[in-house]
């Protein structure tokens, strides 16, 4: 078995790889190919669909519940405000930049050096998946959500994002909603008392005033907010519909399904989801990976950006090396003693998860 200190530098130079290597959402093959390539070093099995690999541990049981590690290898587009080429990956101050290097290229890297440490252990009480998934920021229908089936019934998860190794045990879901205020379209000179624009006016009422009845403890109210609205082509013609956009954040009180639900008993306009399926997540504080890593000294909160965790059903926790607040910035970077410290960390509350 290799030690931690050797996995934490090979898991290093991979993040400088996969950082010079594109992987926008759907465009993530050649980052794949060097997911692949650290599984055939380490002489570990993978699988791979579209863009995702994944690997199983070697003593893998059946008998026994399953783990899933998780983390994400497309990034996004670098924004103007760039000084550094996004795809080099630049070594300075203690600081490794370079585009995907804090979301989520250094939790991915230490989930995968983690993964290798734990691979031929046996007797563990846990089998262990790990999951290097596509599509993640673009929620995108290739992603994590399409590797599930290929998998066993999974009884918790680890999803790294950066998080500070801090431990955020809930995050907050995603309801978009198209909503559609119908009236009667008219000359703008004669009078008309259907007219769509202002029948909307109750309806971004109601959506700006409305409070759900339960409060998550960890990550507060629902958060209901319209951000877009659409009506009318020419100054004298009375529109016949009016259309609102609505960002619903929804917290582990409620599904998607229940918000939804609510809106329609209560809004006089057609509403339509754009997508149902990300959902909030969380995982009692209580739970032995929780316990684990606040005996480490770690601290717990509520999450309120979105992760592959909203395409989980079982408990999940998010934690990874880096800070969420560099994520999609300019110049993005993570300091090299973070990613250290995330090996060192994920494989300390494994090991008392696993009870070794």
């Amino acid at each position: 078995m290799k030690n931690i200190e050797t996995l934490t530098q090979e898991a290093i130079v991979l993040l400088k790889n996969l950082i010079e290597t594109p992987s926008f959402s759907s465009e993530e093959d050649q980052t794949a190919l060097l997911i692949e390539n650290w599984f055939n070093q380490n002489e570990i099995p993978f699988k791979r669909e579209n863009n995702n690999v994944w690997a199983f541990n070697k003593n893998f049981d059946k008998n026994k519940p399953t783990l899933l590690l998780n983390s994400h290898h497309d990034t996004v587009k670098p924004n103007q405000a760039y000084t550094n080429d996004p795809f080099k990956a630049i070594e300075k101050d203690g600081k490794l930049f370079g585009l995907g290097s804090n979301d989520a290229g250094g939790c991915l890297v230490s989930l995968l050096a983690t993964f290798v440490h734990f691979y031929a252990v046996e007797n563990l009480s846990h089998n262990i998946v790990i999951v290097a998934s596509a599509e993640e920021e673009s929620s995108g229908k290739n992603g994590l959500n399409s590797v599930l089936k290929h998998l066993p019934e999974l009884d918790c998860a680890i999803v790294g994002e950066p998080t500070l190794m801090q431990l955020a045990v809930a995050e907050k879901g995603l309801l978009v909603l198209d909503v559609k205020v119908k009236g009667t379209a008219s000359h703008a000179a004669h009078q008309n008392d259907d007219n769509a624009i202002y029948k909307s006016i109750p309806v971004m009422e109601w959506f700006k005033n409305y409070k759900f009845d339960k409060i998550s403890e960890v990550l507060g109210p629902v958060k209901m907010t319209v951000t877009q609205i659409s009506a009318g082509k020419q100054h004298n013609v009375v529109p016949s519909e009016c259309d609102l956009v609505v960002d619903i954040r929804v917290t582990d009180c409620y599904s998607n399904t229940e918000i939804l639900d609510v809106v329609k008993a209560n809004v006089n306009a057609e509403v339509t989801p754009r997508s149902m399926h990300l959902n909030a997540s969380s995982i009692p504080v209580t739970h032995g990976l929780v316990q684990a890593g606040i005996a480490l000294g770690r601290t717990t909160y509520g999450s309120p950006t979105l992760s592959d965790q909203s395409v989980l059903s079982c408990q999940s926790l998010k934690l990874g090396p880096g800070e969420t607040l560099r994520s999609h910035s300019a110049d993005e970077f993570i300091f090299i003693n973070e990613i250290e410290e995330g090996v060192d960390l994920y494989i300390k509350i494994l090991s008392d998860f696993f009870r070794l």
